[in-house]
Formats: C-alpha cells, structure tokens, sequence
C-alpha cells in the first residue's frame, strides 16, 4: 500500500470524507466520481494506482487521495485508512466495492482452490477488513459514528451457472452486513448493501453478447448505465445516520432475474 502524493486539492474544506474501494474502474469508479461531484472528499482505494489517477482526473479540482491498496492484505487495509484519517480526519462513508467474479464458466468440479480463495480473499476477506478498519475509525471518532455501504450483487439472492465462488461470497457478505448493522447500532454506524445486476461496466460487457442461462442457452442480457447505480449509493450514502437503506436492489430493468432458472 502507498498513498499517491498527486492527490487533487479543492477550493473549499470538505466535511464530508469516503473511502471507495475498487475505485480504478467500473462501479467503483463510478460512485467515486458521482461523491466527488457531489462535494465529498475521498479516498480512492485500488490496486492499480494508474487508474485511480484516471477516476482522480475524471473530476478536476475534486478533494482526493489515491492510495494503493489489495484489500486481501491487512497491511495495505491498515495503510489505507491510516492514510485516509491522516489527510482528512475522519472516516464518514465507506463504499466496500473491490471484488472479482473469478475464473467464469468454470464447473465447481474443474475449479481449482487458488481460483476459489482468490475469489473468497479479495470479495469476503477484503470486504471484511476494510469494514473492520472503517468500523474502529468511526467507533473513536468525534463525533462517533459513520456510515458502510457493501456491494453485494444479484448472486447475493439467486446464482448464476458456473460461480459458485462468486455467489458464496455474496451470499456471505449478506450476514456480514446483517451484523454490522447490528454491532455498529451502539455507536452510530450505520450498516447497509446494495445488490447490483447488470450494470454496464467491463466485467459485464460479455452480458451484452450473450451470457449463460440456467437453462443451458446463451442469450444476450439488456444492462443500464452505471451511473444510475452511482446516484442510488449517493442517495445512500448522504441519509442521516438515523435512517438507513439496509438492502436496495438496483438492476437493468428486463435482466433475467427474476424468475430466473
């Protein structure tokens, strides 16, 4: 983990500061993008510090720290919010995005575990620590209290053929979220997730072409705009802490879900 030193500097202090994970591209660059148009100041949080400088650069003069980060790792997610705290404070809002479908298309007989606990560190373990930093951040924190947001997925609810990586790990962070927002009642954080299908990023560009159904066809899936997704985290994310989305359900309105199978 390292924090980039060309953060983007604002014209006015911000009050309001995220961590987005899984920042560089996709869903979370999307939703950092729509925070930092919204006023945020916020952490970017990934792998590849060249596409957090992209998502950076997507909005200029923005309040932003990018900060290289695998979030399988408990040093680089120690590092991130250390880096975080230590630019803006404190710690309002963590969107705990980074995840990976894994291998696709692959028999649960033919996967091998590297592929397996790749998939559980970096959607579970990774999700995991980040919502435990981000926890003992808001917990010691004046004034106390923040919000989480986990990015769970339509295989949180029904699977599709040949992940059964994916769909574990979604249906993992379900509890996860369950319990935080329990845990977290006593000191003003508040937990939720949002179940995402279809949103048209690069890991969904082969729905457009033609995706496996449960019924063994491959059939082209319709997708919506990212950015729709984005404004719902954002509405999320910017309730008082006394209210809370527990679980929304954004997905390209015709997609075979449901009554999918």
């Amino acid at each position: 983990m390292n924090a980039m030193e060309t953060e983007k500097q604002g014209t006015s202090g911000q009050s309001r500061i995220a961590v987005v994970t899984g920042a560089g591209s996709g869903i979370g660059r999307a939703v950092a993008v729509e925070l930092l148009r919204a006023g945020w100041s916020v952490a970017l949080a990934g792998r590849r510090p060249g596409t957090l400088e992209e998502t950076a650069a997507l909005v200029p003069g923005s309040v932003c720290l990018t900060v290289r980060t695998d979030v399988s790792r408990p040093d680089d997610v120690a590092g991130l919010f250390a880096a975080a705290v230590e630019r803006f404070g404190r710690v309002d809002l963590l969107f705990n995005n980074a995840g990976t479908f894994g291998p696709g298309g692959v028999p649960v007989e033919e996967l091998e575990y590297e592929a397996w606990r790749h998939v559980v560190d970096t959607n579970l373990n990774g999700a995991f620590l980040c919502a435990q930093a981000a926890y003992r951040q808001m917990k010691q924190q004046d004034p106390q209290g923040g919000r989480i947001i986990n990015n769970g997925s339509i295989s949180a609810h029904t699977p599709r053929p040949h992940s059964v990586a994916y769909t574990a790990t979604k249906h993992a962070l379900t509890g996860l979220t369950k319990s935080l927002s329990l845990d977290g009642r006593p000191y003003n954080i508040a937990v939720g997730q949002i179940d995402i299908g279809n949103a048209a990023t690069d890991m969904t560009a082969r729905m457009q072409t033609g995706a496996l159904q449960a019924n063994g066809e491959i059939a082209p899936e319709p997708v919506m705009d990212v950015a729709d997704v984005a404004r719902t985290v954002r509405h999320m994310a910017e309730l008082p802490l006394e209210a809370n989305v527990q679980f929304a359900t954004v997905l390209a309105t015709a997609m075979p879900y449901v009554g999918r199978g």
